[in-house]
């Protein structure tokens, strides 16, 4: 195995993964309103389980993919209407710094793991990961590794933006704008994507 072949595991499990998506405007928003802390049990959810479904893919799932062709639309329009919820959530938040941390819409690991057996990035970056990295069994243990580990860092990266963010979102007003803006953006994003695929001609 080669270094080469390493690096170039690294810069596409770094770009998908720092890349702005559904998981990373939600860790965004739980970090400004609930601190890392309360944000890292979504951000291990979400890892594990994207982690888990390249496990799924590298080892067979794909096959059953390409056979049937409605799985991904079935997935699509899933994980669609569970992104707009996720949105709804963060527009609902309620608005209170001085009880942010008793709020009760701090977003959970379940959903963290849910959220990526949902998200068609995370399909589309375990199909494509997989078929790119697929030289052999030991080629697609390092490279899920090396994902794991990445997707790890990167998310937590935008917990930890978000939390550090705070500081200019100090009232509650500014929170609740952000908090209308950022849900409004993820279910706007969700619906815009459905209609692109599902109703355009």
């Amino acid at each position: 195995m080669t270094l080469s072949l390493i690096i170039l595991m690294c810069s596409f499990s770094f770009i998908m993964s720092i890349t702005p998506g559904p998981v990373n405007l939600m860790i965004i928003s739980s970090g400004i309103n609930y601190g890392f802390k309360k944000t890292f049990m979504f951000v291990s959810g979400a890892t594990i389980g994207f982690t888990l479904l390249l496990i799924f893919v590298a080892f067979g799932l794909d096959k059953f993919i390409n056979k049937d062709s409605y799985f991904m639309n079935i997935i699509e329009i899933i994980g669609t209407s569970f992104i707009i919820y996720l949105g709804y959530k963060i527009l609902s938040t309620k608005s209170t710094i001085e009880i942010k941390n008793k709020n009760n819409n701090v977003l959970k690991f379940y959903q963290g793991f849910i959220l990526q057996w949902l998200n068609p990035k995370a399909w589309i970056a375990s199909i494509s990961g997989i078929s790119i990295f697929s030289i052999s069994t030991n080629t697609i243990y390092l490279f899920i590794l090396i994902y794991f580990i990445i997707c790890y860092l990167s998310l937590s990266f935008w917990a930890l933006i978000g939390a550090k963010t705070t500081k200019f979102l100090n009232t509650n007003k500014r929170l609740k704008i952000f908090n209308v803006l950022m849900g409004s953006f993820l279910i706007f994003t969700a619906i815009l994507l459905f209609i692109e695929k599902y109703l355009m001609i």
